[in-house]
């Protein structure tokens, strides 16, 4: 398949559980579906990790969404108390407002949409594909904390994939037991030789392949 040719992102202003937080959209020509990136661990769509993800999205023909959870007040806050970034109600109510805001978006109302979440964002992303079963296609989770979630795991219906570093063996075991109690469709990646942040030559290439080929065969 040849590769799209992506467009720059642009940043947005996204409406979300009446706040408006930051975000950076990319549309690339004759895109096929939309990512929403749920950061965690007092990460933001500046995320250098995430954006090396999206940017392999784009290249498949999907959209990306990379928002900030957090308004700059609240970040500046949870730097010192490191709260909020484990508060997952929040961060998943965060995340499902800005799916309804995107349904708003003439430009991208049309596209199917995936999540795609990391750390904490992960459980923030099934919060949301629980509450918005019928919007969500597909969930991805690296490195994710899919367990802060698991009061939503009866009601998340979309595809989902947990991506795990064969080196981060706590989050092995945390994503072994929410891939049990995960009642749709679902599947377990393990990266040999990847850490927690797939810092490793070539682990975050294979998060993105990994994470591409599923959007591509459930958003399609």
């Amino acid at each position: 398949m040849t590769p799209a040719t992506t467009a720059a992102p642009r940043a947005v202003r996204v409406d979300s559980a009446g706040l408006t937080l930051n975000g950076d959209l990319s549309v690339p020509a004759d895109a096929r579906g939309l990512v929403v990136f749920a950061h965690g661990s007092g990460s933001s769509r500046h995320s250098a990790r995430n954006r090396a993800v999206a940017e392999a999205l784009n290249h498949g023909r999907l959209a990306t969404l990379l928002l900030d959870l957090l308004t700059d007040a609240e970040e500046r806050r949870d730097a010192i108390t490191a709260a909020l970034r484990f508060d997952i109600p929040l961060l998943g109510d965060r995340v499902v407002g800005a799916i309804d805001w995107t349904r708003n978006q003439p430009t991208i109302s049309p596209l199917p949409i995936g999540l795609f979440g990391a750390s904490t964002g992960a459980a923030a992303a099934l919060l949301a594909a629980a509450s918005r079963p019928a919007a969500v296609r597909a969930v991805v989770s690296r490195g994710g904390r899919p367990d802060l979630a698991e009061g939503a795991f009866d009601a998340v219906t979309a595809p989902t994939l947990l991506i795990v570093g064969g080196h981060d063996e706590v989050v092995i075991e945390l994503n072994r037991q929410a891939f049990e109690r995960l009642r749709g469709p679902k599947a377990l990646e393990i990266v040999p030789g990847a850490t927690h942040l797939f810092e490793e030559p070539g682990a975050l290439d294979e998060v993105a392949r990994l994470a591409r080929e599923w959007f591509e065969r459930h958003l399609a």
